[in-house]
């Protein structure tokens, strides 16, 4: 745990208290404040009780006599109405925070030599999998390593600072809409697509929440930003000289004869990319233009199955849980981002091919006879079904859900890679009508969807892969992705398919 100084005896309500609220409640109690709990579910009371908190309801509570509100990210701040205990926070003068803040602050709070690094990654895809695959790169190198966020171990449950560690942060738009003083030393932002927009009141709303992962960077932080999009074009421009751009392209850039895997890594040097060379290039690759920082002028190019780093080509091709351009993309930024805390290259790059993969995001969890199931349960969007997508000519794709909006319309120019698709839970009957003539079945359920497809892929004959990419969210018939990517896994292995560590 960390704990939280500068509130010392005094009054601090914490409304929420699911993972982030009970842990913000001890940390606080650890740095000397009083705690003052609430919850609308018994179960979040009862535990604050069992250890001894004050559990008080806010509604009926002197709002004044508290020194700030710690708001569990879940809970509306703005939109589509900010909620109650906003209204009375805002109203009393108390300030609003969430769990990033207060670690931010807790580092702020120590001397200068005693803190550690920090890295904040933040992106509507690919956020996570690049907070996994940076921490397994730094842990390899031998740093200490604490990984965390909002992804696994909530941020101030981590362990306590020493000036050798470093965390590495997965933020949410809902934790930065509560920061003000975060200030990581590394700051990735992958990407920005429409999400969440209810919440933020529509894509300027939303877009400024993930702007504010720079809005306190010191002047020797370094910014990572992908830029394929107008918004995080925009982004990086008002950073400056101090963004390292990242743009992503459809497919190797070969002028000049290279690069191409196998040819003498010496002779490839980096170049600037011209806006015709970019037009031109096909879409699965990255190319990275840097100022003099992190490192040092050097050009870093990506595409699916490589990396390009000065006169270095790393061959990601026995990276397997790496595949297609978003992992390159996300492989790119895990190698900035180590390299700007020090680590050396060829370190940095032994992490990125032994990285194990992320539960639910691309992971292969069973092989039947020669077809090969793919759990992408994560994409809950169709921006992250379509980077999964394109990583395979030929899928049976399952997918379906509760359908964010815009549902699946903006991957019809990949619907020829479909052999056939297999429609689950509400969205089914709107995602058969976008698909049209490309091949579909309208199953129902998870289950029925993996015996149908498993079924199709084996008399299809040869190599074939399965993929869960559901494009949806989960929430119609799954408490949440993890829950259904582990309802797929069952399902395959229910078949007899072997994991893929066992396949023969």
């Amino acid at each position: 745990m960390i704990p939280v100084p500068g509130f010392e005896g005094r009054r601090v309500a914490v409304f929420g208290l699911g993972r982030s609220g009970i842990t913000a409640a001890r940390a606080l109690r650890g740095g000397g404040a009083t705690p003052v709990l609430w919850d609308d579910g018994v179960s979040g009371r009862l535990q604050a009780e069992a250890e001894g908190f004050a559990v008080e309801d806010l509604a009926r509570a002197d709002w004044s006599g508290f020194a700030a509100l710690v708001l569990s990210p879940g809970l509306p701040l703005t939109h589509p109405t900010p909620h109650w205990s906003v209204v009375r926070a805002k109203a009393a003068g108390v300030e609003i925070l969430g769990d990033v803040e207060l670690f931010a602050r807790a580092l702020a709070a120590l001397p200068a030599d005693r803190r550690p690094g920090v890295v904040g990654i933040t992106g509507t895809n690919g956020k996570s999998t690049t907070t996994a695959l940076l921490g397994w790169v730094l842990k390899r190198a031998g740093l200490t390593v604490h990984v965390g966020g909002n992804i696994g171990i909530g941020v101030l449950a981590l362990p306590e600072p020493t000036p050798d560690a470093v965390y590495v942060l997965e933020v949410s738009s809902y934790q930065l809409d509560l920061t003000t003083s975060f200030a990581p030393d590394v700051a990735i932002l992958t990407n920005i697509t429409p999400d969440h927009l209810d919440r933020h009141g529509g894509m300027e709303g939303y877009v400024a929440a993930k702007a504010r992962l720079f809005q306190a960077l010191g002047p020797a932080a370094t910014a990572l930003v992908g830029v394929d999009e107008p918004e995080t074009q925009g982004l990086a421009a008002a950073l400056g000289d101090r963004a390292v751009r990242v743009v992503s392209f459809p497919s190797p850039l070969v002028g000049e004869g290279g690069p191409q895997r196998g040819s003498d890594e010496r002779a490839m040097s980096a170049r600037n990319v011209s806006e015709d060379e970019r037009a031109a290039a096909s879409p699965s690759s990255v190319m990275l233009r840097m100022p003099p920082s992190p490192t040092r002028g050097e050009g870093i190019q990506a595409w699916p199955g490589a990396v390009k780093a000065g006169d270095h080509l790393i061959d990601l091709a026995s990276a397997r849980s790496l595949p297609g351009r978003h992992n390159a993309q996300n492989a790119a930024f895990a190698y900035l981002a180590a390299r700007a805390l020090g680590v050396p290259h060829e370190l940095a790059v032994a992490g990125l091919l032994t990285f194990p993969g992320l539960a639910h995001r691309m992971e292969t969890i069973g092989v039947l006879g020669e077809v090969r199931f793919v759990n992408d349960s994560k994409a809950t969007n169709a921006d992250a079904a379509r980077q999964a997508l394109s990583s395979y000519e030929r899928v049976f794709w399952i997918a379906g859900g509760r359908a964010k909006t815009g549902g699946i319309d903006d991957l019809s120019d990949l619907f020829p890679r479909i052999a056939h698709a297999y429609l689950i839970g509400e969205a089914a009957g709107d995602f058969g009508r976008a698909l049209g003539a490309t091949p579909h079945t309208i199953v129902g359920d998870l289950s029925s969807a993996v015996t149908a497809a498993a079924r199709d892929a084996a008399e299809a004959g040869g190599p074939q892969i399965v993929l869960l990419s559901p494009a949806a969210a989960s929430f119609d018939q799954f408490p949440d992705f993890e829950v259904r990517g582990e309802a797929f896994r069952a399902a395959v292995l229910a078949l007899g398919a072997a994991p893929p560590g066992e396949a023969s």
